[in-house]
């Protein structure tokens, strides 16, 4: 009787797992085997090395990131508002939050992630010009308020300063309003 292999998507999702928790150095074949529990041997039957591993990591982040959020934003429906909101919320959730802040770092060092997370971003920026763009018609003040939206959302997360009785939730939400304010309406 032949013992099951793990499933690529399990080295796949603890690698993300490990990523997102203790950054890219820490992604390593022989630490992942012995967080599933199983031997690095059936490792290499899905991945030439770890490089190849990192690479299909990034490949389900970007999938996520961008196809599965525009995805359900667009099954979701509602005004650009209500799309810009939940693509933030999609993005910025608990599982994917941490991935790309890791991601982010990991770009520092490595071009051809930078090149990655550009292309990421890119993509994220266009939504919210699109989105942005059907209240403001003015092409800087939509590329500045898209700017700032995805700034507010990334941006907090290193952001240590206080508020002034004011939580940063409260502080973050009363900024999203301002940046997603109509400017035809008084």
């Amino acid at each position: 009787m032949g013992t099951m292999r793990t499933p690529r998507e399990k080295w796949i999702e603890e690698g993300l797992r490990t990523l997102g928790a203790a950054g890219v150095d820490a992604v390593r074949v022989e630490a992942l085997a012995k967080t599933l529990g199983v031997t690095k041997g059936g490792f290499y039957g899905y991945f030439t090395d770890r490089t190849a591993l990192l690479e299909a990591m990034l490949d389900t982040w970007e999938r996520e990131s961008i196809d599965e959020v525009l995805d359900q934003v667009e099954r979701q429906g509602g005004d650009a508002r209500t799309k810009i909101r939940l693509a933030g919320r999609l993005t910025l959730s608990e599982r994917l939050l941490p991935i790309d802040l890791a991601v982010r770092d990991w770009a520092r060092r490595d071009a051809a992630v930078a090149e990655r997370l550009r292309r990421v971003d890119n993509r994220r920026m266009d939504l919210l010009r699109e989105q942005i763009g059907t209240f403001c018609t003015d092409p800087d003040e939509v590329e500045a308020r898209s700017l700032l939206a995805f700034c507010l959302s990334i941006g907090h997360h290193f952001l240590a300063a206080e508020h002034d009785g004011r939580t940063p939730a409260q502080v973050r939400a009363h900024a999203t309003d301002i940046i997603l304010n109509d400017p035809h309406q008084s």
